[in-house]
């Protein structure tokens, strides 16, 4: 596994790529102490895996940094790794494509879990995610507090431990690789242009997962899912079809 780890901070920079080299001898750490040299990185070599990305970065917005990277890079997953815990930023990261969110204050094993949730395909939220600080609407109409309102009142009663694995949702093999693509942050047109369908098809097999899922929204989805994959539901999802 070829890792880039995109952080402004040498000490940290250094600190992280010993963690992540500790996950096994195949896996290599490139270090980029910038958003430009992340960005030459991935222009110098296609072969990455994974990009680790700090939101505070002194050349650039690191939600713009992520924005640029999903649009240019689509399957090429990339976690956000930052100094903040606010569910806002959590929740604006997974918006924008992020497979995963983890604050530098977690622990190594909290680090271990997520990258292994993430390179098996699923979305790794960390459980401190459950705030309630309020944030402007995002791109799908969900605000923070509504989502994690959601979230948490499920988590509270018991509902989301309970929740069904993949498999007895009721998806169609079509729907599932819906799913599949919207987890990864792709609008309508994309997943269209990947499936060979058209958006109206599409938006019908969205709306389909969102009703299984008990969901109203995508970002709820990827929460629930991300969730469901915590509490060993969905561990280790991945479309069954690729």
């Amino acid at each position: 596994m070829k890792v880039l780890l995109i952080d402004d901070h040498p000490l940290i920079l250094s600190a992280l790529q010993s963690v992540i080299q500790g996950l096994g001898d195949d896996v290599t750490v490139v270090g980029a102490g910038s958003a430009k040299e992340g960005r030459e990185a991935l222009q110098a070599s296609s072969d990455f895996d994974l990009v680790l990305l700090d939101l505070a970065l002194g050349d650039a917005h690191g939600f713009d940094v992520l924005t640029e990277f999903r649009a240019q890079y689509p399957s090429l997953p990339v976690v956000v790794v930052s100094a903040s815990d606010r569910s806002s930023d959590v929740i604006h990261a997974i918006d924008l494509g992020a497979m995963g969110f983890v604050p530098k204050r977690a622990s190594n094993e909290s680090l271990f879990e997520a990258l292994n949730v993430v390179m098996s395909g699923g979305i790794y939220v960390p459980p401190m995610t459950m705030g309630s600080e309020s944030a402007p609407a995002g791109p799908e109409g969900d605000t923070v507090p509504s989502v994690l309102r959601v979230v948490r009142e499920q988590a509270e009663a018991g509902e989301v431990q309970s929740q069904p694995p993949i498999e007895k949702l009721g998806l169609t093999p079509r729907q599932t690789d819906v799913l599949a693509l919207l987890l990864q942050g792709k609008p309508n047109k994309l997943i269209a242009r990947d499936l060979n369908l058209s958006v109206e098809t599409v938006k019908d097999h969205v709306a389909a997962v969102l009703r299984a899922l008990n969901v109203s929204s995508r970002t709820q989805a990827v929460l629930a899912v991300s969730q469901m994959t915590q509490k060993g539901g969905l561990n280790a999802w991945r479309n069954p079809t690729r």
